[in-house]
């Protein structure tokens, strides 16, 4: 059973202390930086040694009850946890935090049970079952707080968890919150958006994403609503899609100036490219001819990059990227005197502009020499729009070198133990999306039993087409499916369930984005005994998380 984790708002409040110790003077220091009043009981002579204590005293910042030891009764702390509390909470205190000796297992239990009773949490040094709170290892940088909890099976562990985690997060990730909260809260106030309108699970720290994250907005024609939200949903995607040291650089202005820029019909202005290349240095126009390479860099985990797209990378002078890269294939890029590096800047209804932004910028860098790459999630030609950009930068004189990529329509099912064809189960794959140009429905494929169908770019839309596969393509409501999201990073998702059961399931769990869902009988090959287990879940669907490359994947580096 795991705790519910949350973050009090605990300004005003009045905490209780009963007992000294060496880690009640860290508990003081967190309560007062919460903006909370500590209350101390104890022996003077207990505290009075550390001239920490002696200054919070002096400052009125810490109130101390002298008690000596041996005088602490259950009496006395049920008259103090009723009468030295706030006015408005009848005199009750907020919270208790007890540090007793063993000695005093018999008290400690007895104020347990009179916090218990008042509704009052109450935190027991190193007794877990004597606690309905517990404190995390905190990290905090300006608004921005990490807490690591072991539930009470260590607090050394708990800091050393913190410490890793910190480490691995950009320096200025109090900035990074600022910034988006800032652009956040522009973009409701500009558009008038209600809380209503919203996505559910906004404000939600647990729920990153809902089914409707990636919900369909037509590129043209918008209605005002759509017209209304797009900006919204834009943001949200680039929190979840863009890397983290990316935003870190990343001004208000450049977001503003990136979306303005793509509002009008006019195409992609000059702006947009100012915004691009003033934080460069302007270097002198090289003499030899630019080329281009169109790279595919797999689904996600370094383990399943070729080795020709890792060297592509660090030879590149400047890097486009698609923003469904994951993070762990951009930490490859050189960070000393490696390559320029820009994030496609795909909101919903604006993929064609951005694609123009993207031809644009690759143009004019091809046209100074440089070598740029193209950097695509999967493969290149698979959905990736290779083709056209192909023919793009050859009718510009380019002829693109073309790298493929491993796609996650071949990698995800392998592994999510799903053997895409078997004997007397599936003698052929059908890959296909789910999103034809401007957001139209595709042509969707007849039922074949013999076939496993792996749908990409469908997840957004798949209440609107579950009817078209069982009422008019003849697909069977138990069909075996598979939802994977994610595929070979750290968070991996997969969902197993059937057909009709599958707009239930992205209903519920929500979406983690980039995902795909393979159909057919494959899927219950290694699975066969899914139907049970789903049964005895009783909701219609199993879920795995993770994926362990089996590997260090920090190590990789060119040949």
């Amino acid at each position: 059973m795991t705790n519910l984790l949350a973050s009090l708002n605990t300004k005003g409040e009045k905490h209780l202390l009963i007992g000294y110790s060496n880690i009640t003077y860290l508990r003081i220091k967190s309560i007062i930086e919460s903006g909370a009043h500590p209350i101390l009981v104890c022996s003077t002579r207990d505290v009075l040694f550390n001239p920490a204590i002696k200054i919070l005293i002096e400052e009125h910042k810490l109130v101390v009850i002298d008690q000596e030891e041996h005088q602490i009764t259950s009496e006395r702390v049920s008259q103090y946890i009723n009468t030295l509390g706030r006015d408005e909470v009848d005199s009750i205190v907020d919270r208790v935090f007890v540090t007793l000796p063993q000695s005093q297992d018999q008290l400690k239990l007895q104020i347990y049970a009179q916090c218990r009773r008042l509704r009052v949490p109450i935190n027991t040094t190193d007794d877990p079952k004597l606690c309905t709170f517990t404190l995390l290892s905190t990290y905090n940088s300006g608004d921005f707080q990490v807490g690591v909890t072991t539930n009470g099976k260590g607090c050394k562990l708990a800091s050393r968890l913190k410490r890793d985690i910190v480490s691995h997060l950009p320096s200025n990730i109090g900035q990074i919150c600022d910034k988006i909260g800032e652009l956040r809260r522009t973009i409701q106030e500009q558009d008038l958006i209600t809380l209503e309108e919203v996505e559910l699970g906004e404000n939600d720290d647990d729920n990153v994403v809902t089914h409707k994250f990636n919900a369909l907005v037509h590129e043209f024609d918008q209605t005002q609503e759509e017209e209304k939200l797009r900006r919204n949903r834009w943001l949200s995607q680039i929190v979840e899609y863009y890397p983290l040291n990316k935003l870190a650089d990343l001004s208000i202005e450049d977001l503003k100036i990136a979306y303005e820029s793509h509002k009008h019909d006019a195409g992609v202005s000059n702006s947009t490219a100012t915004v691009v290349h003033s934080r460069e240095q302007k270097k002198p126009i090289a003499s030899k001819r630019g080329k281009i390479a169109l790279v595919g860099s797999g689904p996600g985990s370094t383990s399943l990059l070729t080795l020709g797209a890792l060297q592509a990378i660090h030879e590149a002078d400047f890097i486009l990227a698609d923003k469904l890269v994951p993070q762990q294939v951009l930490d490859l890029i050189p960070k000393t005197h490696g390559p320029q590096l820009f994030i496609a800047r795909k909101f919903p209804g604006n993929a064609e502009r951005a694609q123009q932004e993207l031809l644009e910028l690759a143009t004019t860098a091809l046209g100074e020499g440089k070598y740029v790459v193209r950097l695509k999630q999967g493969d290149p030609y698979i959905f990736g729009r290779g083709g056209e950009e192909y023919n793009y930068f050859q009718s510009q004189g380019y002829t693109p070198i073309v790298i493929p990529g491993i796609s996650s329509a071949l990698a995800a099912p392998v592994l999510a133990q799903i053997p895409m064809t078997h004997r007397d189960v599936a003698d052929q794959l059908l890959v296909c999306t789910g999103t034809g140009r401007k957001g139209a429905v595709p042509n969707i494929p007849v039922f074949e039993p013999s076939r496993t169908t792996v749908f990409l770019m469908a997840l957004h839309r798949i209440v609107e087409l579950i009817p078209i596969l069982i009422d008019q393509k003849g697909w069977v409501a138990d069909l075996p499916v598979c939802i994977i999201e994610r595929a070979s990073c750290p968070d991996q998702r997969v969902i197993r369930t059937t057909l009709a059961n599958v707009g239930a399931a992205v209903e519920a769990c929500g979406l983690r984005p980039p995902g795909l869902l393979v159909t057919g009988y494959a899927c219950e090959v290694i699975w066969s005994q899914m139907e049970k287990e789903i049964d005895a879940g009783g909701q219609g669907w199993i879920i795995e998380e993770g994926f362990d490359c089996g590997f260090n994947e920090g190590v990789l580096n060119v040949v």
